[in-house]
């Protein structure tokens, strides 16, 4: 039912509004999501029979995810207008997108970068200074796997695994869960280790965290918002950013790349966005190919 409904749509958007391959790509996938949501929440309803209150559970759902305000409005108008295209086919009687009102968008910017402002704010990072290794491999961690804040300080070493790709993250209520770490994450977090970290004398109790202030300690969430804080300004970036627009930036990539909603919320650790029945355990290598498929940082180079 959806396979049809959302290939006819692609076909309406080319001969009746004769939209661009890339307008269609983009509206096409919007759609894509909204079904994935559908699966995902074990909805019984088709794309003709979806309420309004249930797409305000795919807006909630998005927003969950870390999406800005921006990208939930453009997901928003192409879920509208394939609800335009049901409504043109007469395939529905009423549309239940027409009182659906997505995110606030006001003077306020959203906490989410673009790629160019990722690279600008990684590449003003000072590497001829320890701790300008530290911060880079910080940051390409944080973009690069989506870490909470607090899981970044809590990374261990043994919980690094350069051989496999992939982070062993200790999340909220003590739940562990396996990480992609990028190309670009691996990168950085291996040189930091391998030659700045291990010139630093660690003090007692902190010899299994990877990231060290100058001191040998475990470095402290505090810090990780006073150099992002830092970083933002001497770039003059105007928004307001913190460790965790490094998450939402690295959800919000991956979505708008083409990545499925399931990885990403896997990958994150959000269990407020799921349930039980439906936190379907997903293949490593699997995980793997989506960060280098859909992550800005983790293609392979051409």
């Amino acid at each position: 039912m959806w396979d049809i409904h959302i290939k006819h749509f692609g076909h309406y958007l080319k001969l009746e509004r004769s939209l661009s391959s890339n307008s269609i790509e983009a509206y096409v996938h919007d759609v894509e999501l909204l079904r994935q949501f559908v699966e995902l929440k074990k909805v019984q309803a088709s794309p003709l029979t979806l309420t309004t209150r249930q797409l305000q559970l795919f807006i909630h759902y998005i927003n969950e995810l870390g999406m800005s305000a921006y990208s939930q409005a453009r997901i928003l108008s192409g879920i509208k207008a394939f609800y335009k295209y049901l409504m043109f086919e007469e395939l529905i009687e009423k549309d239940p997108t027409e009182l659906l009102e997505g995110p606030k968008i006001g003077r306020k910017l959203p906490d989410t970068l673009s790629y160019p402002e990722v690279e600008k704010l990684l590449e003003a990072i000072d590497l001829s200074t320890p701790e300008g290794m530290r911060n880079r491999a910080m940051l390409e961690v944080l973009y690069g796997s989506g870490l909470r804040v607090s899981e970044l300080v809590d990374l261990r070493l043994n919980n690094v695994y350069f051989d496999i790709g992939f982070l062993r993250v200790i999340g909220k209520g003590n739940k562990e869960r396996l990480v992609p770490c990028g190309r670009d994450a691996q990168k950085y977090l291996k040189l930091y280790i391998e030659e700045v970290r291990v010139h630093v004398p660690v003090k007692k109790g902190h010899e299994s965290h990877v990231f060290l202030n100058r001191f040998g300690k475990k470095l402290s969430r505090v810090s990780v918002f006073t150099f992002i804080k830092s970083l933002a300004a001497s770039i003059g970036l105007k928004k307001t950013i913190s460790p965790h627009t490094f998450r939402h930036s690295f959800a919000t990539h991956l979505i708008e790349g083409g990545a499925d909603l399931r990885v990403v919320q896997e990958m994150l650790g959000h269990e407020s966005i799921t349930t039980t029945e439906i936190y379907t355990h997903l293949d490593r290598d699997y995980l793997k190919q989506v960060i280098t498929e859909f992550h800005p940082r983790s293609g392979s180079k051409s």
